[in-house]
């Protein structure tokens, strides 16, 4: 029985051979023997050796990525993505739209080119419930001043809160969305967010209106008044540093314009919730100064006597 060197020495010499016949072709040597004490010789793309490792790797590919196929719009797996964030995530996003910075698009370094709908849709719902039970609060604390106020629930606000804020969330973005595509094909230079990221960025600027509205409450005007006009400046500056980056290679006027639409949209849905969920509270009832002193009860002099009787 040959012994193991003798083996190993004839796979030297058969890969010798082999390497005589192709001497253009690249070879590689194991250090180590296969489990069976063969030498791995590898062949360059020409050969037959090492190729057929990479036309399984290759099958295997194409078969992964028949099986992942995106699914149809019409299915629940096509939005099960825009849903896939976690909760750092979303805080993230919240923090880059409550700190708007020039320069910072919201978009290239929050979103990072991954939009999702869980951020936008928690939010308009739950500005959607603020406004509506702070509105009946507001009502509440006004029939404790003045108890001629007839306080009753109005359950109406929930369902007007919720179409304004979701119409607002959706339409106005789709509109943004529809206008920007359509100076694409005007300017080719302009850039282009997709209809899910107008959608986004939207959704997280109105974060900031649910702190102001709880402030709401507070009956100081000047308070209310404030707070309303830090939160749509913080707001409206996040949109437009987002904006900016594509509108900027438009004409001055169309970006102009444009940009201010933006702004005026936003500040008519803020004054409309502050007219509509707040109305203004009667001033508190002032007595008039003649029923604050009554005057004195009348009293009765007795009656005097003519002189002439008295002398």
């Amino acid at each position: 029985m040959a012994a193991a060197d003798e083996l190993a020495f004839h796979e030297f010499e058969e890969a010798t051979n082999l390497l005589a016949q192709t001497p253009n072709e690249t070879t590689t040597r194991s250090d180590q023997l296969s489990p069976k004490g063969h030498v791995a010789v590898a062949m360059d793309s020409g050969g037959s050796y090492g190729a057929e490792d990479e036309v399984e790797e290759s099958d295997k590919t194409m078969l992964l990525q028949e099986e992942k196929q995106q699914p149809g719009f019409w299915t629940f797996g096509y939005y099960q993505s825009f849903f896939d964030v976690d909760t750092s995530q979303v805080l993230d996003r919240i923090k880059g739209s409550l700190l708007p910075r020039p320069g910072h698009s919201f978009v290239r370094h929050q979103l990072r080119n991954r939009p999702d709908l869980y951020g936008p849709f928690w939010i308009c719902a739950t500005l959607a419930f603020v406004l509506a039970i702070t509105g009946n609060l507001t009502l509440l604390l006004a029939q404790r001043r003045d108890p001629s106020i007839h306080y009753s629930p109005q359950f109406h606000k929930v369902t007007v809160a919720s179409v304004t804020i979701y119409c607002y969330a959706w339409l106005v973005p789709l509109a943004l969305w529809g206008f920007l595509r359509w100076r694409k094909g005007v300017r080719e230079r302009m850039g282009l967010y997709t209809f899910l990221e107008t959608v986004c960025v939207y959704g997280y600027s109105l974060f900031v209106f649910i702190p102001t509205v709880v402030l709401w409450l507070v009956p100081v005007p000047w308070l209310q008044w404030l707070s309303g006009a830090l939160a749509l400046a913080l707001s409206a500056a996040g949109l437009v540093f987002t904006l900016w980056p594509v509108v900027r290679e438009d004409s001055r006027l169309a970006a102009g314009v444009l940009l201010s639409v933006v702004v005026l949209l936003h500040a008519l849905l803020a004054m409309g919730c502050k007219f509509y969920f707040f109305q203004p509270l009667p001033p508190e009832p002032m007595a008039s100064p003649h029923q604050a002193t009554p005057p004195p009860p009348a009293t009765m002099l007795p009656p005097t006597l003519p002189r002439s009787v008295a002398a």
